[in-house]
């Protein structure tokens, strides 16, 4: 059989339309998984009450860590395989790709031991309340047993990306996402299995975008196979994969570390608040999907483009992302202040106190939706330029700097409870902004931290004058 090939030129063409154009699935694919959890929140909730929904925002923090850990490598993976596709260096693509997949295999493995012997120890930390602590434990030992699947999806996905794709990752996650929707009917509404019936609903979906991957990379002529030999790591190839990709993972694990201590301080303030700041991080996950996308979107058309020596087209991508995700996030923004009240009551109705601190904490932390597009944006040029050091200590900064101590001083110190809690989002995104668009103003990124860097250079120089 033929194979085929999937790679796109990101290069050539006008960059507002291959920006949209990749983007759009990207965003929708984004969108639709990130239904896994709102389908296991909306339906736990209906069946297993306010408990269930503060189990399920507890236990998928928690699993939530384990996604950043592999975003932030597999960005290292689309980067360099988009930079390598860029210079047309196909054999050091090819290597990129198989030490990828196996690095991402193996450390699938460790992670899963290491974070179930540990799924206690993050409850407890997390000052998860006593109604919903058994609801939070099935879940998250359950999604647990699932990080293989996890780590393959989001591995293969980077690797389509990388080589110009977002399609058929959009493909596979619609799939997932009707299974999952089913699945946790049955098993959470007919079979009675509350939170445990969730993610046991989830695992089984992402199994299924995984396994959808790997049918479709066997099919093309990306040279893995998925036999024994083609399980190989070429350590130059993974020393920049975590050149650029480590910095990305921490980054990903404390900015996800600054909002458990949010929900750390919201358990601290009873299950209803508990409750409610899960709900506003399910539609927080949509709201901010636009700007993420496009983000994501600029990083990965930025790695070609500086891979192919085009830094005047890699800024014009930059300018475009922020102007085409601001102008989406700013309506999202409006809707949120309008009707508050109503968004936070789909997910439940029956729980006044609930609504009531969601909508306080939805108010102050919407303002983040209008901060975020340049925030991602800017994050995006130097993330696809290879300068993930410089994101990483921009987000690490904004999380320990500013999220977490105004969280603390506002939310309790001050006792502005879900309103002073809410603030602290909005607050530490203009931090790192600010921090990274001083950095893109200095050129500095231009200088690629992985393809021919001498040659790079000269380039850049020549392209200055």
């Amino acid at each position: 059989m033929k194979k085929q090939t999937i790679e796109k030129n990101l290069t050539e063409g006008n960059v507002a339309l291959q920006l949209i154009m990749f983007a759009l699935p990207f965003m929708l694919s984004n969108f639709i998984q990130a239904l896994y959890n709102v389908a296991d929140m909306l339906i736990v909730g209906k069946f297993a009450g306010t408990e269930g929904i503060s189990g399920v925002n507890i236990g998928g923090q928690v699993t939530f860590i384990i996604t950043n850990i592999v975003v932030g490598l597999s960005v290292g993976g689309t980067v360099v395989i988009a930079q390598y596709l860029g210079s047309g260096d196909r054999k050091s693509m090819d290597e990129c790709v198989k030490t990828l997949i196996t690095f991402l295999f193996i450390t699938s493995i460790a992670v899963t031991v290491v974070m179930i012997s540990l799924s206690d120890v993050f409850l407890e930390l997390l000052r998860t309340p006593k109604e919903s602590y058994q609801q939070a434990k099935s879940y998250l030992n359950i999604t647990l047993m699932g990080t293989i699947f996890i780590f393959g999806y989001n591995g293969f996905s980077a690797i389509l990306r990388g080589l110009g794709d977002s399609k058929r990752p959009l493909i596979f996650v619609t799939i997932a996402c009707g299974v999952n929707v089913v699945l946790d009917l049955l098993f959470v509404g007919v079979f009675r299995m509350e939170a445990a019936g969730a993610a046991l609903a989830t695992i089984i979906s992402q199994a299924i975008s995984m396994f959808a991957c790997i049918i479709y990379i066997k099919r093309s002529d990306i040279g893995f196979d998925f036999k024994l030999n083609s399980f190989r790591m070429y350590k130059e190839r993974l020393l920049v994969m975590m050149k650029v990709g480590m910095p990305v993972s921490v980054q990903n694990v404390i900015v996800n570390f600054s909002f458990l201590v949010l929900t750390a301080i919201a358990n601290g303030m009873g299950v209803s608040a508990s409750a409610a700041v899960g709900v506003v991080g399910k539609y927080n996950g949509f709201a901010i999907l636009p700007a993420i996308a496009v983000g994501s979107s600029v990083s990965a058309m930025v790695a070609q483009n500086v891979g192919a020596g085009l830094f005047d087209r890699a800024k014009k991508t930059f300018h475009t992302g922020f102007v085409l995700s601001f102008i989406i996030s700013l309506v999202v923004f409006i809707f949120t202040q309008l009707f508050p009240e109503q968004i936070i009551s789909v997910f439940g109705k029956d729980d006044p106190k609930m609504i009531s601190d969601g909508v306080n904490y939805l108010r102050t932390f919407s303002f983040d939706y209008l901060i975020v597009p340049a925030a991602f944006c800017l994050n995006g040029l130097i993330t696809g330029a290879g300068h993930t050091v410089i994101s990483s200590i921009s987000s690490i900064m904004s999380s320990i700097g500013f999220r977490i101590p105004f969280a603390i001083l506002l939310g309790v110190t001050l006792d502005k409870g879900m309103l002073g809690l809410g603030i602290a989002a909005p607050l530490a995104s203009l931090g790192t902004t600010i921090f990274v668009f001083i950095y893109y103003l200095s050129g500095k990124w231009k200088v690629s931290t992985v393809v021919n860097k001498q040659e790079m250079g000269g380039m850049e120089l020549e392209l200055s004058n």
